[in-house]
């Protein structure tokens, strides 16, 4: 099982815990020290060190770089977990010309999806009930930019989560797609800011990492036959989106326009 997201918070439990239920697990992260020492957890409670894989996914080029190298060691990936991602404070433009949160939330993922296809038995994507505040518009991915408002973005790139795993649902029908609200969990997410790391952390109320990463690994391990394929769950039951974001039309155009944005055919 390949987790993306996996040196810290959500991605980084489940990885803990799929690696204690016996799976073999492969981590995928950004930075190398925080990978190192979530291997030596997985190493805790699994007896074997798992392999690492480095990549930013704010640049497509590493995203690319990645699935070489995942397809060169791997004939088969039982479960791709689509985790990474962030919450971004401020406008930013990534090296390939998009505003980073609709990058490092969806791009990204979309290509390595696309590029690792025909290996993946199955994909989970960590969306999110804030899809309710985003406005996407597949023909213009960098509106956020416009009167940036972060938690819109990071909205706007959860819903493209949930309409990416419903298309891939219906254009991969040999691999089930399914995607999660983990709940607002106490984690590095946001961290790019003090304060809003120690406003996370203060809240009361916050899920831990493990209660957030549940529903991700049930969904992981989880009988097929039991699941609704391009489905959105919470808790382990499967809920219903925003109207919006379960739009197949909107999904289709979506599509097309990260093939587009990602140098893929539609």
């Amino acid at each position: 099982m390949v987790v993306t997201g996996a040196s810290s918070g959500i991605g980084l439990a489940a990885a803990v815990d799929l690696a204690y239920r016996g799976d073999q697990v492969v981590l995928v992260g950004r930075d190398p020290a925080r990978l190192q020492a979530a291997a030596e957890q997985v190493r805790e409670v699994s007896g074997e060190r798992p392999e690492l894989f480095r990549a930013d996914f704010a640049a497509l080029d590493d995203v690319r770089g990645l699935a070489e190298r995942l397809r060169t060691a791997y004939d088969r990936i039982d479960v791709l977990v689509n985790n990474a991602g962030a919450i971004v404070l401020q406008p930013l433009t990534t090296v390939d010309g998009f505003e980073l949160s609709i990058q490092a939330n969806h791009l990204a993922p979309f290509l390595l999806s696309n590029l690792l296809a025909d290996r993946v038995g199955r994909l989970v994507v960590t969306a999110s009930g804030a899809h309710r505040s985003g406005r996407l518009d597949p023909d213009d991915l960098n509106a956020p930019l416009r009167r940036y408002r972060p938690m819109s973005a990071y909205g706007t790139s959860k819903q493209a989560n949930i309409l990416f795993t419903a298309e891939a649902a219906r254009r991969w029908p040999d691999v089930g797609a399914y995607c999660f609200h983990p709940g607002v969990v106490r984690t590095r997410f946001g961290s790019d800011s003090r304060l809003v790391e120690w406003g996370m952390r203060m809240l009361p109320l916050l899920r831990s990492p493990e209660k957030g990463a549940e529903t991700l690994v049930w969904l992981a391990h989880q009988d097929r036959s039991r699941l609704t394929d391009g489905g959105y769950y919470h808790d382990r039951r499967l809920r219903r989106p925003l109207r919006r974001a379960a739009d197949p039309q909107l999904a289709a155009r979506l599509w097309a326009a990260s093939a587009k944005a990602v140098g893929l055919p539609g």
